[in-house]
């Protein structure tokens, strides 16, 4: 577990370093999947973190089609600074994960205690109870009601902002 919040670290100290969007969005993407991975892992069921990686890949996915009709011809090209940075951050964190991986063997046993306590019957449970369903229902209902009106709302006859010739 201390190893997914070490590397979901290192994404994060790339960031000022890299300039080219899709990079950026390979970042963001890396990212929100350990981060995705770890909300999994703590809250023991992977449902609600499997949502919130599906919402952000089809934010990914709006923000890509943007940057492709906006500036397409961009060049991607590897700078040299990021990649001594990357190679002294993982030389670093190599033996820095051999050390920590000692104590998330010590850990475990912490670990399995809480899953015999928490099912992940019992975590889902309480989003199914009666507060809760009721903001899961209107939620549900305000979603199609807005996929609705997008739908209606856009037309068939405009095409994107540039012509793919």
């Amino acid at each position: 577990m201390m190893m997914m919040f070490i590397a979901s670290i290192m994404p994060a100290i790339l960031i000022p370093f890299v300039n080219h969007p899709l990079s950026l969005g390979l970042i963001l993407l890396i990212q929100s999947t350990l981060i995705a991975l770890i909300s999994g892992w703590l809250n023991l069921t992977f449902w609600y973190s499997y949502i919130l990686l599906l919402i952000m890949i089809g934010g990914m996915l709006v923000l890509f089609m943007y940057m492709t009709s906006v500036a397409s011809n961009e060049k991607f090209k590897f700078s040299p600074y990021l990649t001594t940075l990357l190679l002294m951050v993982s030389m670093v964190w190599i033996p820095l994960s051999m050390l920590i991986d000692q104590w998330f063997i010590n850990s475990k046993i912490m670990i399995s205690e809480n899953i015999m306590i928490n099912s992940p019957v019992e975590s889902l449970n309480k989003f199914l109870n009666f507060p809760a369903i009721s903001i899961s229902t209107l939620l549900i209902i305000y979603l199609l009601i807005t996929l609705i009106v997008v739908i209606k709302i856009s037309k068939f006859k405009q095409g994107p902002l540039r012509n793919y010739n």
